[in-house]
């Protein structure tokens, strides 16, 4: 016979299971909403040119943990005509984060690949007059080889600096019921001098943003971003 406490416990976890299925994000919002990353991103402007290349810290093959986070991954070296300064980029876009595909962060995958880093930390990266983004700079050294590496993540339209913060701000996301997408914008070079790297790193970086299409800035930037870039005057 079923005791009416155990008709109430059925009841309880019904309701339950009703509410959580409730609070499942179930709504994909995407910011790349059609295109592709390669073409939405120049391969030349200003003085820099650009080959396609692949990246040893983003190993994308059939099968790989990258190919199922990634749907999109567009690898590039750009050069300077003018000094011969060269940049790598790497964008890794993901059309869905959830709980078991998020993004993943250079500050992990450096250490994983026999870099240690000696620079790593949060800081507020001006692309634009009166706009910055949240992005993180990183030092990361092996062997004779030291990279300087400035980077930032976007899930949906939230922009976090910390593994920690990432989970943060996709759980608001999901009490919102959306799946959002996310993009890693990671931008790097090799030199013995860091300075010389950041001065480096800190021209291209807005030097590219200003070459997209205001239309799919927001892709990479976030559309509040996007928005204020597209309403400086020049």
């Amino acid at each position: 016979m079923i005791a009416r406490r155990d008709l109430l416990m059925g009841a309880g976890c019904a309701v339950a299971a009703l509410g959580a299925n409730a609070l499942k994000p179930h709504r994909l919002v995407p910011l790349l909403v059609k295109g592709d990353l390669a073409a939405i991103v120049p391969a030349t402007f200003g003085g820099w040119r650009s080959e396609d290349v692949g990246d040893p810290l983003a190993i994308n093959g059939p099968g790989t943990l990258s190919a199922k986070l990634y749907n999109q991954l567009v690898t590039r070296i750009y050069t300077d005509e003018a000094n011969s300064a060269q940049v790598m980029m790497l964008l890794a876009y993901g059309r869905e984060q959830t709980d078991d595909l998020q993004l993943h962060r250079p500050e992990v995958c450096y250490p994983a690949f026999g870099y240690a880093l000696t620079r790593n930390q949060p800081f507020a990266f001006p692309i634009a007059k009166g706009v910055e983004i949240p992005a993180r700079r990183l030092l990361a050294e092996a062997d004779e080889r030291r990279e300087s590496v400035i980077y930032w993540s976007r899930i949906g339209e939230y922009l976090p600096t910390s593994g920690v913060q990432q989970r943060k701000d996709r759980l608001e996301i999901s009490l919102q019921g959306i799946i959002p997408d996310g993009l890693l914008s990671r931008f790097s070079t090799v030199t013995e001098n860091p300075n010389d790297a950041w001065r480096v790193l800190e021209t291209f970086i807005p030097g590219l943003l200003a070459s997209i299409s205001p239309a799919f800035r927001n892709v990479l930037i976030g559309t509040a971003r996007a928005q204020a870039m597209a309403a400086i005057r020049p």
